[in-house]
């Protein structure tokens, strides 16, 4: 799953604005709306809502990845945040959250949903990574690390796929 083809460097917001999970929420949907990703924000912003008061997608290390389906999207689309102040996310480490990375995908596209929330996870797995989500200056640096991430995780695939 190649994550930047969801993600335009126009829904990525250094920093947000929003200060709390609600605003957060609505700030990335509208993003998404914005810049022609979703058709009805208004609908998509309840179903992420919907989604996270089923269980929260503060998944630990600083980090929610708010997802869900919705028909107001054409295709899987993810907006990033990053936050000036930690954010009370209800975490289930139970620490706030200073990277959000909304994934909204069409409803009836299963697989490359799951596919992408396995990617955005591997990703932010890497502790370095993070931090330099976290320290970065612009939306631009933000998309450059995501796209370098994915290089070095290419390589990584074809040399374990050439037994090296």
């Amino acid at each position: 799953m190649i994550l930047t083809r969801a993600l335009s460097p126009s829904c990525i917001k250094v920093p947000l604005q929003g200060t709390d999970k609600e605003s957060v929420l609505s700030e990335l949907v509208h993003s998404l709306h914005e810049n022609g990703f979703v058709t009805d924000p208004d609908r998509t912003l309840q179903e992420i809502t919907d989604r996270e008061s089923i269980r929260s997608t503060g998944v630990g290390f600083g980090i929610a990845i708010p997802h869900g389906r919705s028909a107001s999207a054409h295709d899987l689309v993810m907006a990033v945040g990053v936050a000036q102040a930690p954010i009370d996310f209800e975490s289930v480490d139970g620490k706030p959250v200073s990277i959000v990375v909304m994934l909204v995908s069409p409803t009836k596209q299963t697989g490359s949903h799951i596919q992408a929330l396995a990617a955005i996870s591997r990703t932010m797995l890497d502790q370095e990574f993070r931090e330099s989500v976290e320290k970065a200056a612009s939306p631009q640096a933000v998309y450059e690390l995501f796209v370098t991430a994915e290089m070095q995780g290419a390589g990584h695939k074809q040399r374990q796929m050439a037994g090296v």
